[in-house]
C-alpha cells in the first residue's frame, strides 16, 4: 500500500470521543498510515467546566495530546473528524476549529482529500446521523471524498451505523464492538486514501 497521512481530529468533553479517535487512529495505522492524533482546543467557560468533575478530569488526563493546526489538514491525505453531538450538529469545539480553515481553503489545500467522521450523544436518538452529515456540508464545500464505513465489514451490521462510528455515552463507555467499528473505519478511510493517491501517481 502506497504511505499515506491520516489525521484524525477530535472534540471529546467527557472522554468517550477520545476514546473513539484513539481506535480510528489505530485501524489507520494498522493500514500502514503515518497518523496524527490531534485535539482542537477546549473554548468552554471554566464554570461550564467545572459543573461536571469528569469534563476537568478528561482535560486533565488528555493534556499530553497535541491541539490540532492547519499544518495537520495541509499534511493529511485523509482526516477523520470526530466531535460528540450538540443539538444535533457537532460540538462547538470542533466548528470552531474548522472555522479556521478559510485560508487552506481559498489556496485549494483542503480539496481531494478523503474525510470521514464520527460521533457520540447521550441518549440512542440524539442526533448522532445528523452530526455526522452536518460535518460532510462541510467536506462537501472543501471538495473532498466522503468515505463512509457503510456496510463493508460484519461489524457494521452489529452497530448499525453505515454513516460513521458512533456511540450512546449514556450506556458507559464504548465497547468492543463499537472500538472495533472504529477501528475498521479508520482502516478503511486509509485504505482508500493510498488506493487514490495510487492512481493518481500512475
Amino acid at each position: 500500500m502506497r504511505t499515506v497521512n491520516v489525521a484524525v481530529i477530535y472534540y471529546s468533553a467527557t472522554g468517550t470521543v477520545h476514546t473513539l479517535a484513539q481506535a480510528v487512529a489505530e485501524g489507520a495505522e494498522k493500514a500502514g498510515a503515518h497518523v496524527r492524533l490531534r485535539k482542537v482546543a477546549e473554548t468552554a467557560p471554566p464554570e461550564a467546566i467545572g459543573s461536571r468533575p469528569e469534563w476537568g478530569r478528561h482535560l486533565q488526563d488528555t493534556a499530553g495530546v497535541a491541539e490540532a493546526t492547519l499544518d495537520d489538514l495541509a499534511w493529511a491525505d485523509a482526516v477523520l473528524f470526530g466531535a460528540p453531538t450538540r443539538f444535533g450538529n457537532p460540538a462547538g469545539q470542533l466548528r470552531a476549529f474548522i472555522d479556521t480553515t478559510g485560508p487552506l481553503w481559498f489556496q485549494g489545500k483542503l480539496a481531494d482529500k478523503v474525510y470521514s467522521a464520527f460521533t457520540a450523544s447521550n441518549t440512542a436518538h440524539g442526533g448522532q446521523e445528523s452530526t455526522i452529515l452536518a460535518l460532510g456540508n462541510t467536506f462537501y464545500h472543501w471538495g473532498g471524498v466522503i468515505v463512509p464505513p457503510g456496510y463493508t465489514d460484519p461489524v457494521q451490521f452489529r452497530t448499525g451505523n453505515p454513516y460513521g462510528t458512533s456511540h450512546v455515552a449514556g450506556d458507559g463507555a464504548p465497547g468492543e464492538v463499537t472500538l472495533e467499528a472504529a477501528r475498521h473505519q479508520g482502516r478503511r478511510v486509509a485504505e482508500t486514501a493510498a488506493a487514490l493517491k495510487a492512481g493518481r501517481a500512475a
